[in-house]
This record gives C-alpha cells, sequence and structure tokens, in this order.
C-alpha cells in the first residue's frame, strides 16, 4: 500500500506515539473502567498538546476497530487510512505460507505492516514504503507483535526502477499498489500506483511475486493470465485477489478460490486450522438448470463467486442451477464441500408477505436469515415484514425460479 499520509500531524509526534511516554498513558487507559475514562480523556487533554492527545485518543478507538484484523491490535498503531487497506492477520500468515522460508523477500508498498507481519514470521524480509509514517509504524508494529526479531531492511521511497535493483536480490516479492493514488478508490488496474508497466519490470527483475488487489479488480494487460488469481475469502466476505506470478503460482493461467477459517487461533504469528477449502478451475462452466427444487440448495462461498467459480464447483459437485445467472444449486444429494454453504429446504412457494408470515407463524419460526440472489429485494425489509414470534430458526432464500419470485425456507446444514 502505497501514498502519502493524509494526517497533517507531524511525524515527531507520532514517534512519541510509538515511544515510552505514550505507552504509560496507554497503559493508563488499558487500566480504567468506563465511568472514569471521560476523566482520562479530559486528562489528556490537559496534560498533553492537542496534537498528541488527539493522537492517542484516535489510536484508542483504532486499536478497538483494529481488533476484527489483527490479533494483537491491542499492541499495533495504526492510520485510519492504513487499518482499513492493510490486509489482516489470518488471510496475511495464509499467503505468507505461499512464499519460501528463510530465503530474502520484499514486502513492497507496505503500508503498517499487515502482510510484513506475516512474511516477517518466515524470515529475512527488506520493506519498502513511500510513505515515511508507514515505515515508521511498520517498524513498531513488528517490534511490538514479534517474539523474535528477524533481519529486517526498511526503506522509505518509491516503488521505481531502484527497487527492480532490490527485486533482483529477492527470491519473492509482494506488492500492495496504491488504489487510490487520486483520492478515490478505483478497480482499474492500469490506474493503480504503482502502475502496471512498474510491476512488469519488477516482474522482469524477480518472476517470483504476489500482486495484492481490489476482488472486483479489473486486469486488462494479456500478460495477467500468466498468474494464478486466487480469491481468498474469511467470514463469508471476499478479502482480496492475489496474481501470484513464477514459482508462486501453483496453478498459472487458472482461477482459485480459497476459504479461511474465520476464528483460527494464534500461537505468535502461526495460526492453526486455516484453510477450509480451495477450488481451482477455470470460468465459463455452464451447469443444467432444474426441473424442481431439490432437497437441498447449495450457495457458493463469496470466494468462490467473486472468482465467478459458481458454475464450475456446481459441475464438480454434480449439482444444478435453480435458474440462469442465479447462484443458487440443487439436487436431492447432500453436497459436502467446505466452499458450499448447504440448505435443507423446509418448503418454497411464490413469494408472498402475507403467506409467508402465517407460513413462519405456523411454525414458531421468529429468527429468519434472509438472502437474495437477483432480486429486488432489501433482506433487512422483508425480515422486519416477516417478523413473527417463535424461537425456531430458518433461512430464506429468494430468487426469480422460471419467471416467478419464489421464497424457499429452509434450514442450515
Amino acid at each position: 500500500m502505497t501514498g502519502s499520509s493524509t494526517s497533517l500531524i507531524p511525524l515527531v509526534d507520532y514517534r512519541w506515539l510509538i515511544g515510552p511516554e505514550a505507552a504509560r498513558w496507554f497503559e493508563a487507559v488499558t487500566s480504567t473502567d468506563g465511568r472514569s475514562l471521560v476523566q482520562l480523556v479530559q486528562r489528556l487533554r490537559r496534560d498533553l498538546p492537542p496534537g498528541r492527545a488527539h493522537l492517542l485518543i484516535e489510536q484508542i478507538e483504532l486499536r478497538r476497530r483494529g481488533r476484527e484484523k489483527f490479533p494483537h491490535a491491542q499492541r499495533m498503531f495504526f492510520t485510519r487510512r492504513g487499518l482499513e487497506q492493510s490486509t489482516d492477520a489470518w488471510v496475511a500468515v495464509y499467503k505468507a505460507s505461499r512464499f519460501p522460508p528463510a530465503a530474502p523477500l520484499a514486502d513492497l508498498c507496505c503500508g503498517i505492516g499487515g502482510d510484513l507481519l506475516a512474511l516477517a514470521a518466515r524470515g529475512t524480509v527488506c520493506a519498502v514504503d513511500r510513505d515515511p509514517l508507514a515505515v515508521l509504524l511498520a517498524e513498531a508494529n513488528l517490534r511490538a507483535c514479534l517474539d523474535q526479531q528477524p533481519p529486517l531492511q526498511f526503506e522509505a521511497g518509491e516503488v521505481t526502477n531502484a527497487t527492480a535493483e532490490l527485486a533482483r536480490r529477492m527470491a519473492a516479492w509482494h506488492i500492495d499498489p496504491d488504489r487510490r493514488p487520486a483520492g478515490r478508490r478505483t478497480t482499474r488496474v492500469q490506474l493503480h500506483d504503482p502502475d502496471p508497466e512498474v510491476l512488469r519490470r519488477l516482474l522482469s527483475a524477480c518472476p517470483s511475486a504476489a500482486v495484492k488487489l481490489a476482488p472486483a479488480a479489473t486486469l486488462s494487460e494479456p500478460w495477467w493470465t500468466q498468474a494464478e488469481l486466487e480469491w481468498i475469502s474469511r467470514s463469508r466476505q471476499c478479502r482480496q485477489l492475489v496474481a501470484w506470478f513464477g514459482g508462486l503460482a501453483h496453478h498459472p493461467g487458472q482461477r482459485r478460490a480459497t476459504v479461511l477459517e474465520s476464528c483460527a487461533t494464534f500461537k505468535g504469528y502461526s495460526p492453526e486450522s486455516r484453510v477450509l477449502a480451495t477450488f481451482v478451475g477455470t470460468p465459463g462452466r455452464t451447469v443444467p438448470i432444474a426441473s424442481r427444487i431439490g432437497r437441498y440448495v447449495f450457495e457458493p462461498d463469496a470466494a468462490v463467486l467473486a472468482a465467478k467459480l459458481d458454475e464450475a464447483l456446481a459441475a464438480d459437485q454434480n449439482l444444478l442451477s435453480l435458474a440462469g445467472g442465479v447462484a443458487y444449486f440443487t439436487s436431492d444429494q447432500l453436497a459436502d464441500h467446505p466452499a458450499l454453504a448447504r440448505f435443507e429446504v423446509l418448503e418454497a412457494m411464490p413469494y408472498r408477505v402475507k403467506t409467508l408470515r402465517e407460513w413462519l407463524a405456523a411454525r414458531g419460526i421468529g429468527r429468519l436469515e434472509v438472502k437474495k440472489r437477483g432480486v429486488p429485494l432489501e433482506p433487512e425489509k422483508v425480515r422486519r415484514e416477516l417478523q413473527v414470534e417463535g424461537a425456531l430458526e430458518a433461512t430464506l432464500l429468494l430468487a426469480r425460479i422460471r419467471g416467478q419470485m419464489t421464497a424457499i425456507i429452509a434450514q442450515r446444514t
């Protein structure tokens, strides 16, 4: 992740933030209960310069938000943009596992160190970012999170031809191009910074590489077909697309969807039981449309959908499509693939709120998960309209099947 800091606070204040004086304030915050937190904030503003008081208060909030991404968030240092754009620890550790161990690596556009932490846990890394603040915080985060400090080199500078010389000395490299070089996020990779021409030069210097991209990135240049494109999901969300090149590509020219466990436990930066499922294939496969809704309905994981491998996976599992262009599949047999959410059908009917509400009430179903594909309905609004009393739960799948808005009431299996 590259890009200049948007903060107007001097770098010297951030150096203070990662130092021992600020650490004492952080310790005071963690030992303060909610009732006296307001008093502590007032004390911060009274005893510290405004910029430093603001940094501490902001950092407390960023650490709280960072828990979703980092198991060690309470020790780490963030900027708002750095936290938003960083790879979460679970995805980063999985990605790092595909790099050669104990080999010299480079993390270009390292940001605050999301991927860098996992790469550095495997060995020597050279980290580069043009934002001096990002480099400062990345160094601090490595000191805070890793028990043993590997050999590291940090550079603050542009990812240009000079970095190609660095790449030649590396076994492999990782890069996170800036998707907001003009201030607004874009999925057009040709507008990223560094742009595809710089990436091509880096690949010429060292062909083993991983390029982090947004799941919806548009890859128009033909040379992307040399890569293995992997979409990675966790907690039912597709987190990122990674283009693997050279020796890091297990299936060059193909697509991979990988589903990671959402609550893996960490020992240092070595999580356990991480990959739930992975599927490799090519898009463009089609499966026949079912003549009826079977006993089970299946929904592919978000990574499978982003990779456009839903019909390839369905064909692999001998499933039929519920409708053309709708990513729900069906069978009378229970397919057992971790990249498929499985639902056992209780009932299917035309979508009519009154009829559905009566059906749910008669069976005591008061907790309803609502999912949809290709219909102009808002799940939250549907849930409110169908609110009934009852202790049982079910899932409502909404789709247009054979030209009719259809409601499938099912239970997850």
